[in-house]
């Protein structure tokens, strides 16, 4: 069993983002995979939520019934999965597979109960966390989005809250960015998956 579960994963080691909303993971994602479109490829993660308007089956989520995902969960098909707002989320082993078996690096963006359901498998990601500099600069950050009711926003401050104590946790995390100045979290960024990036590139070159 483990030796199909290790060979269900290989390929390019994938990279795990966490970190709290309002950190800037989104932007440094973007950065990133503008100037390597050709190394990296991210996972399309299942839920089993309504499409929203703009949204397409297969490019931003698979889109499928409880009954479905719960099934492939009880398989043992998902990495990590997790519920919100009544609805499933997780990320496929199937998903993972289909961008490493285009010798793309996987991007898996998920929270920290995926993180904590990852460290379970075989996958052996690197693991990078996201923070922002203080509870502070992270308050104005979603304060000035302007697109939180207070209740939300609070309740987005006491995750953020939880997922900065999270991120301090010895072992979890095998780089952790402090977001101050985009620029500079950028370069590190960069440099802390460098060896992984010039392995994609090396393959193909050489192919």
């Amino acid at each position: 069993m483990r030796d199909s579960k290790s060979k269900a994963m290989a390929g390019p080691r994938p990279v795990v983002f966490s970190g709290p909303s309002g950190a800037g993971k989104s932007t440094l994602l973007k950065k990133l995979m503008e100037e390597y479109n050709s190394v990296f490829g991210f996972s399309v993660s299942h839920t089993t939520r309504n499409p929203r308007p703009g949204e397409e089956n297969g490019r931003d989520y698979h889109y499928v019934t409880r009954e479905e995902m719960q099934a492939s969960i009880d398989s043992g098909n998902f990495i990590e999965n997790a519920e919100f707002s009544g609805n499933l989320y997780g990320t496929s082993k199937a998903a993972v597979q289909a961008v490493q078996a285009k010798n793309l690096i996987c991007i898996l963006d998920i929270d920290m109960q995926g993180v904590k359901n990852i460290k379970r498998t075989d996958l052996n990601p690197i693991y990078v966390s996201i923070q922002p500099p203080s509870m502070d600069v992270l308050e104005k950050r979603l304060r000035a989005r302007k697109t939180e009711s207070e209740e939300s926003l609070q309740k987005r401050l006491q995750a953020a809250k939880v997922d900065m104590e999270f991120s301090k946790e010895a072992g979890v995390f095998d780089v952790i960015i402090v977001n101050n100045n985009l620029q500079d979290a950028y370069g590190k960024l960069k440099q802390a998956l460098l060896e992984e990036i010039n392995k994609v590139k090396k393959i193909d070159t050489s192919s």
